[in-house]
């Protein structure tokens, strides 16, 4: 029974990918990374990651192009903000029997891998509180009124930053058939904030994996971990939530730009520059460029070889 974790990721994310990598192996030696290319530029990212954190490429490309492709094609080419987000389906047939989903946009606060635990009982998981904030940015009323899912069902919702499950559990048979349902019933789902794949795999979960679980809905309530919850406390580089006193599992900056004066920024930069000398705010943002120099300089050291 192997074990991983799957990013997506092109160069243009480098510094994000980055942070969460150093986060990772700063809990974690050994839990096997692999990035599946977000794009076709990659190539820079992908030898960053792997000569520092031992990051693997996703072996066959030829199948992440022919099934993004296909799922463009579903919906049609201009209907989704952002279509390669569904690029990170090739998760249910990589070479991991059970796998961790996550965003770049995340830190983690522990060996994260080990909340895969679960899967003795279940055979999907996520941790997060999406649900509270009702169906939006994933369902329309309608998905209510006609009855598709119940009440107790929705509160299945989540966060399409941070999942897991296993392999096999969709054909790519099973998936065309899956978008193809949803595109025949467009108003099920709500688009409004430009979300692109959160509506779906939502959709594709709650309809066919009946044996999931949100760590969210523990009875001793799991912290929370998005970084627009103002009320985290920091100890260190860990945060706390004071609702139940308990250390976050991750951050994950959903939604909110990350830079300097952002919440929980100094989390962040410790991550990102472990190791390093971490520049000053004000280096960063000398121009609305900042972080993109910072990027332009960080690529041409990895082309250089140094």
């Amino acid at each position: 029974m192997t074990r991983g974790i799957y990013i997506t990721a092109n160069d243009k994310v480098i510094e994000q990918a980055i942070a969460l990598l150093k986060s990772i192996r700063c809990y974690d030696q050994d839990t096997p990374v692999v990035l599946i290319p977000y794009d076709d530029n990659y190539q820079v990212i992908a030898k960053k990651l792997n000569e520092d954190f031992g990051v693997t490429v996703y072996p066959d490309l030829e199948f992440i192009e022919r099934l993004s492709i296909k799922l463009q094609s579903i919906f049609g080419e201009d209907f989704f903000a952002r279509p390669n987000q569904f690029r990170k389906q090739a998760c249910w047939f990589g070479e991991f029997d059970e796998f961790l989903y996550i965003d770049t946009d995340i830190v983690v606060f522990k060996k994260i891998v080990d909340d895969l635990n679960y899967f003795t009982d279940y055979d999907f998981i996520c941790y997060d509180y999406q649900h509270k904030a009702g169906i939006r940015n994933v369902f329309s009323q309608k998905i209510i009124d006609d009855k598709v899912f119940t009440e107790d069902e929705l509160k299945g919702m989540f966060n399409g930053g941070f999942w897991a499950s296993k392999k096999g559990l969709m054909s790519e048979e099973k998936i065309y058939q899956i978008f193809e349902e949803c595109a025949a019933n467009i108003d099920y789902f709500d688009f409004t904030y430009k979300t692109s794949d959160q509506p779906i795999i939502n959709y594709m979960v709650l309809k066919n994996i009946e044996r999931r679980f949100n760590l969210a809905h523990q009875p001793d309530k799991n912290p929370g971990n998005w970084a627009g919850t103002g009320h985290f406390q920091q100890e260190g580089y860990q945060l706390i939530d004071p609702s139940n006193n308990q250390n976050l599992h991750y951050l994950h900056w959903a939604g909110i730009k990350i830079k300097p004066g952002c919440p929980y920024w100094d989390v962040w930069k410790h991550y990102r520059y472990l190791g390093e000398t971490a520049p000053d705010d004000a280096e960063l943002i000398k121009t609305e460029t900042g972080i993109k120099t910072q990027i332009f300089q960080q690529v041409k050291k990895i082309l250089k070889g140094k």
